[in-house]
């Protein structure tokens, strides 16, 4: 597979609200640093504290990130934000990942996502950008699965990390990479991984 396509696959797995992409279920987004590669199989610790074990085979697609600035970030580029919303309504960025141009419509839409109670995932496109008291505030343009046109603001401030894909492959998979990966729990309680977007270059997967 081409590089690039090789980068949309593995954006779209991780970063799509999957409903379902196998008859036993949807996959499971495990944020996770490794611990031991062996042989294709990983030993992780969840963020959560929990052990786990994940095989990676040669279909499994992966990727790196590097890091990038909010000035990188252009007018119609097609992005994600992951942000949390305050008490007055206002949905504040905690990362932002740029999606490669094949990217461009994976996991479309505004939905609630795992970071916390107030937490939303945004993959649309940047339709606006005005400078703000401490960083941007970008309009994010978006349809929904059901093809209803959207959109949302969110701020975006100078400190928070910002990410491209990059090509991936499994000498990224060492130990001590912070890792998120989209798998198939298996009957026994391991992992099938799917997609794994890894730590590159001392540049860990925000998201």
């Amino acid at each position: 597979m081409h590089k690039t396509r090789f980068i949309a696959v593995a954006a779209a797995l991780l970063l799509s609200a999957l409903p379902a992409l196998a008859a036993d279920g949807p996959p499971t987004r495990l944020r996770a640093t490794i611990e031991k590669v062996d042989n294709g199989t990983l030993t992780v610790k969840t963020q959560d504290g929990q052990d786990a074990t994940v095989t990676v085979t040669p279909k499994t697609n992966i990727a790196g990130v590097a890091a990038r600035k909010l000035g990188d970030i252009k007018a119609n580029d097609f992005i994600g934000v992951t942000a949390m919303t305050d008490k007055a309504g206002t949905m504040h960025a905690t990362e932002v990942h740029i999606f490669p141009e094949q990217g461009r419509g994976t996991g479309e839409g505004h939905y609630p996502w795992d970071k916390g109670p107030t937490s939303s995932m945004t993959n649309a496109a940047v339709s606006g950008m005005v400078d703000s008291s401490d960083g941007k505030v970008f309009t994010m343009s978006y349809k929904d699965r059901s093809g209803k046109a959207g959109s949302v603001k969110i701020d975006i401030g100078p400190g928070i990390p910002i990410v491209a894909f990059v090509p991936g492959d499994a000498s990224l998979l060492k130990t001590g990479a912070k890792t998120v990966m989209f798998a198939h729990k298996n009957a026994d309680g391991t992992y099938a991984a799917m997609a794994i977007v890894a730590e590159k270059d001392g540049v860990k997967p925000p998201m």
